[in-house]
């Protein structure tokens, strides 16, 4: 399983996703599932992935080949005009592996089924945010819907919903998902660090603003202790109900 989570701000957006694969509790692995696609200047694209590992990396290695000489590979991931026109074209490169899997043999799609979150920003347009389904179709983010999450997303979203602010400074972002994180790795053995975080500011076209969060990292050890600390002293604030 795993973890990843798109925010976006008035700022620009964040991206931050886990590293943990695993086929069983005697075989865990690290992998990459933030993916970055750059024109310095004119494009700036953050893609993060879940599901089966196959499917997505299929999708990553297609849309990597046809930056190579894209002029002679459209369409590109580095040439196509929108964001909304990117979205389009990872969604069908979603579904085409997919199909190819199927094809192949496998009785059901469901066992190939990856959910991606794409986000980022072409000149000409805003920053734009969205959630792509493994059946080829998206949604964007808005101010009703400002962040996207796929994996296992149960334990972390609480404290999006509760905290989270569209002027929120990035320093607060992080935090604010380091917290869903940590709630997420504690009651899930499927998600893990390290983390991958990469901050895109509006109007950049550059997503280098990048991190790795390592499971030794002292400020992530700093969140967790300090919010399992605040949830008790604010739980034994609470009154006592009469029994």
């Amino acid at each position: 399983m795993t973890y990843c989570v798109g925010l976006i701000l008035e700022r620009g957006i964040v991206f931050m996703s886990d590293t943990r694969t695993n086929a069983g509790v005697d075989n865990i692995s690290t992998f990459r599932k933030l993916h970055r696609f750059d024109v310095p200047g004119e494009r700036a694209l953050v893609m993060m992935t879940a599901g089966n590992l196959a499917t997505t990396q299929a999708v990553v290695s297609l849309l990597e080949e046809r930056t190579k000489a894209h002029d002679d590979r459209d369409p590109s991931i580095l040439s196509v005009p929108s964001m909304f026109q990117a979205a389009r074209l990872v969604a069908e490169t979603l579904r085409g592996v997919i199909d190819t899997h199927v094809s192949t043999g496998q009785r059901a799609d469901s066992g190939f089924n990856a959910t991606i979150i794409l986000g980022g920003q072409i000149k000409g347009g805003p920053p734009r945010l969205f959630l792509i389904y493994p059946e080829g179709n998206f949604i964007e983010a808005s101010h009703e819907t400002p962040f996207f999450q796929i994996g296992e997303t149960k334990y972390g979203r609480p404290i999006l919903v509760r905290a989270y602010e569209r002027d929120m400074s990035f320093a607060d972002a992080m935090k604010l998902m380091l917290v869903s994180f940590d709630s997420t790795i504690k009651a899930n053995l499927s998600v893990g660090l390290p983390l991958d975080v990469c901050f895109y500011d509006r109007d950049s076209f550059s997503s280098d603003h990048t991190l790795r969060i390592e499971a030794d990292d002292p400020y992530f050890a700093t969140i967790s202790d300090g919010w399992g600390d605040a949830l008790k002293r604010a739980f034994e604030s609470l009154p006592n109900p009469e029994v």
